[in-house]
Parts: C-alpha cells; sequence; structure tokens
C-alpha cells in the first residue's frame, strides 16, 4: 500500500505510512477502505448531492472496540475526523474532508421491548428500520418525516415530526445512551449517570462522542392511524394558509398539520391538469382513535375548495415513508430555514411570494406545525433552546444540474432574508448547512456558553469538530 496524506486537526497535510494504516486495519473487525478501493466511491457518497469530499480513509465500524480503534487512531494522528449514521444531514458533516470517517451504517440493530415500552437502537438505524420493529408492538418515538434518515442525527439535533405534538421531541424521548468520547472511554449516560453530558447530547448534535446506542421511550401509536394530504390550488394559497394558520392555533395535539407550497406531483388522486402546477398541499397525522380523527381533521378539508383529497386510515410505518420519493438521495439540496413563535399574515404573504418563484419543480417551501408536548419543556431543560417555536418554516431548494446551483440558492438565500425580520432568529440545527456556522450560537440561545463548558470537559482538542460545531470554551472559562 502505498503512502497516503491527510489532514489535521491543524489544516495541514501529512504523510501516513502504510505500516500505520495497516497496524490499523489489523486492529478493526470490519474493514478499513482507502481511496483506491472499489466500495471507496460509494462509502463517500451521502444524502445531498452537493457534499463531494474525499476522505482519505473510511473505517467501516462492526461494534463498540472499532470505534474505540477509530477514535484512538484519527487522535494519536492529529487527524481530522467525522461521524457517519444515515449520511442524511444537509451540510454533509459525514465526511471528513482528507479525513477519517467513521462509519456507522453497518450498525442497524434495534431491539423492542414491548413490556417496558422502551426500544434500544444502534447508531446506524435509520427511521424506518426504528418503525418496523415497534410498529410489530403497535408503538412509536417521535421522529422524522423520512424513512431514510439517520436516527443519531436526527436526535442529537432535536428531533421533530408528526408525533411531536402529542408526545414530544425525539430528545425529550431519549432515556440513556451509550457512547465514546475523544479520549476513547466509554459512558452510560441518562439523567442519573453524567446528567451534564446527557443534557448536552439532547440537541448539542455530534460534538460531545460517538454515541453507540440509544435508548428511547415508546408509546402507543398504530399499527393504523389517520392521515393523508389535502390539495388546494395555488389561487386560494393566502385563503386556506391564514385558515390553516387561524386552526393550528388551537388544535388538538392528537393532529399535526403541515402546510407545503410547490409544484404538484403526479399523484394519482389530482387531476391530470393540476400536475405540475403550484399548489398548496397540508399534510396530516392523527394518532387518535378514528372516529375523533375525523372530526378533527374536517376543518382541513374546509379550507378552500380542494383540487383532491388523500385522507383515511393507513398504517403509521408507511405514512412515514409516504414522502421518501421526493426526497431520495443523490439531488442536489440546499436549504434555509426560520423559527416562528406565529405566524403573521406577512409572513404568510412573503411565503406566497417565495412560492410564485420556485426555481425548480423539485423546489419547495414546507412549514411544520409544533407546539405541544414540545413547547411545555422548559428551554434549558435540553440543550436544544427552540421551545417557543410553533413553527418551522425550511425553505428547500432542490435540484438536478449543478448548472442550476446558482441560482437555487439564490433563491432560498432571498426567501431567509425577506421572512427573517419576522421569525424568532432561533434555528434547528438539522436543518443548518454548512455555510451557517454563524448561526450555531443563535441557534442554542443561552445553552450556548454551558455546551461550551460540556465540550472543554469532554473534548477539549476539538477532535469532533467536522459538524456545527460548538468550540470548547477556555480553560478559565470552563472552570
Amino acid at each position: 500500500m502505498t503512502a497516503l496524506t491527510y489532514l489535521t486537526l491543524e489544516g495541514d497535510r501529512a504523510a501516513l505510512p502504510a505500516e500505520a494504516v495497516d497496524t490499523f486495519a489489523s486492529q478493526l473487525a470490519g474493514r478499513l477502505i482507502t481511496p483506491s478501493e472499489a466500495d471507496y466511491a460509494p462509502l463517500r457518497q451521502v444524502w445531498n448531492g452537493m457534499v463531494d469530499r474525499h476522505p482519505a480513509l473510511i473505517a467501516c465500524c462492526q461494534g463498540n472496540q472499532d470505534i474505540v480503534q477509530a477514535i484512538d487512531f484519527a487522535r494519536s494522528q492529529r487527524m481530522c475526523l467525522s461521524v457517519r449514521g444515515g449520511g442524511h444531514h444537509i451540510a454533509g458533516n459525514a465526511i471528513a474532508e482528507g479525513g477519517l470517517v467513521i462509519d456507522l451504517s453497518a450498525m442497524r440493530t434495534v431491539r423492542v421491548d414491548p413490556r417496558q415500552r422502551t426500544a434500544r437502537v444502534a447508531p446506524g438505524a435509520l427511521l424506518g428500520d426504528i418503525d418496523r420493529e415497534t410498529q410489530a408492538f403497535g408503538l412509536a418515538t417521535p421522529l422524522g418525516i423520512n424513512s431514510t434518515t439517520g436516527v443519531a442525527g436526527l436526535c442529537l439535533g432535536g428531533g421533530f415530526g408528526w408525533l411531536t405534538r402529542k408526545h414530544g421531541m425525539t430528545i425529550d424521548n431519549l432515556l440513556s445512551v451509550d457512547m465514546i468520547t475523544a479520549d476513547g472511554q466509554r459512558h452510560h449516560v441518562s439523567a442519573d449517570e453524567e446528567a451534564e453530558l446527557f443534557w448536552a447530547l439532547r440537541g448539542g448534535g455530534g460534538n460531545f462522542g460517538v454515541v453507540t446506542s440509544f435508548e428511547f421511550r415508546l408509546h402507543p401509536v398504530g399499527p393504523e392511524i389517520h392521515a393523508g394530504l389535502v390539495v388546494y390550488p395555488f389561487d386560494q394559497a393566502r385563503r386556506v394558509l391564514q385558515a390553516w394558520r387561524d386552526f393550528t392555533r388551537q388544535a388538538p395535539e392528537e393532529l399535526s398539520v403541515w402546510a407545503i407550497l410547490r409544484e404538484a406531483p403526479p399523484l394519482p388522486f389530482l387531476p391530470e391538469a393540476v400536475h405540475g402546477q403550484r399548489v398548496v398541499v397540508f399534510a396530516l397525522v392523527h394518532g387518535d382513535d378514528p372516529a375523533r380523527a375525523e372530526r378533527d381533521v374536517a376543518p382541513v378539508l374546509a379550507f378552500g375548495e380542494p383540487v383532491g383529497q388523500m385522507l383515511g386510515t393507513q398504517p403509521y410505518a408507511g405514512f412515514q415513508s409516504a414522502f421518501d420519493p421526493l426526497l431520495a438521495p443523490g439531488a442536489r439540496n440546499y436549504w434555509k430555514s426560520h423559527d416562528f413563535s406565529d405566524l403573521a399574515d406577512e409572513a404568510l404573504d412573503k411565503a406566497i411570494e417565495a412560492a410564485e418563484q420556485l426555481p425548480g419543480p423539485e423546489c419547495e417551501i414546507f412549514i411544520a406545525q409544533l407546539g405541544g408536548a414540545m413547547s411545555r419543556v422548559d428551554p434549558t431543560a435540553t440543550a436544544y433552546a427552540g421551545r417557543d417555536a410553533q413553527y418551522v418554516m425550511n425553505v428547500h431548494a432542490r435540484w438536478q444540474d449543478a448548472a442550476e446551483d446558482d441560482r437555487c440558492r439564490d433563491w432560498a438565500r432571498h426567501v431567509f432574508r425577506d421572512l427573517a425580520p419576522l421569525a424568532t432568529g432561533g434555528g434547528y440545527v438539522n436543518f443548518l448547512t454548512e455555510d451557517e456556522g454563524d448561526r450555531v450560537a443563535s441557534a442554542y440561545g443561552d445553552n450556548f456558553a454551558r455546551l461550551q463548558a460540556v465540550k472543554r470537559r469532554y473534548d477539549p482538542d476539538n477532535l469532533f469538530r467536522v459538524n456545527l460545531n460548538i468550540p470548547p470554551a477556555p480553560p478559565e472559562v470552563a472552570a
């Protein structure tokens, strides 16, 4: 094997002798992939097609000891390091350019204890893995809305989805984790064991080490729920969005209704004449009994005159993957997002104006309805600080051709700037792109200094920095 070069923590290039690589490879139960191997190209690819990074090494870990060996190797070489779970984060932080990738994608085990209503989840598991296993017992925990999302990144950044209004965020249902910190030491972390680290992990992202196992609280959900879509023509956008906003202010917590402004895909329940036309889509999930669900959902059908609707009882796990075709890996993606404590008419008008200028058929603006159980958690109880967000708006630019990069990104940035005066000023770290490092501190608000102190204790050299980084507090401040 020829010698490799790698990127150091100081930002320099250094040589990595072949003997060191061979020794490292021999210590792993999994495989160590170098750039010369056939598996290298697919393993460096992530969900966002804009990310094109070339790591020096990829350690395909099969268990905890592999992870320890990889952390120790990166630390001893002062090698830039990243951690890949599902590889779904918009910023592409799963791949360290010129560094070592700890790839956990083979570790996807989910074990459910139906008596205790808990699930133990490995770090490479995807949301679909969890839903499949928990729904076998009619149980679920709040996750996202795309079955191919990795649970590790989703949870460590906060995590919200259809069940959040009733059961809280993903982190609000996290009971414990097993993890390995930058010094290679194993930890079991919970509210009763290393409580400060547990506080930081619930929203602080991958800044503190590698989580090797998550334990979640489960709730009775499904296996069937009332869910679906209601679609309105775009010329009714202002009317139906105002009606939706007013309705969501007092909607029952069992019901979540999200608004999407985009061009209509060729869904079979829509008239062909609507395909490719701008529309307002309301996607909803109701987790209670069907009779109550139909009553609670009825107002959504009366916001205006819909051009189509598909509502009814269906498997919860099925609806969790309903949007997968619109979020398939490989496309080019750029996001900008805002939190809102309320949506004034001006904010809705600006969103409508932005949707009139969609730069492509895959671009959209979606507004997630939050609140409920999530908002009743004290903003200092976890690292995630955005408990005042009743809505999260994601300006989602998505396209296929690299020649469209500037046009699509400029659209998203313009919409973001236009809406900024009406937003809370906070943000959701799982939606931040790689050029938004300056928003990390504002996303955590008053919790940021406390996070820096935890970082100083567990990762003083900032080994885990290929992320939306929380730098360690200076020693005198941490003390």
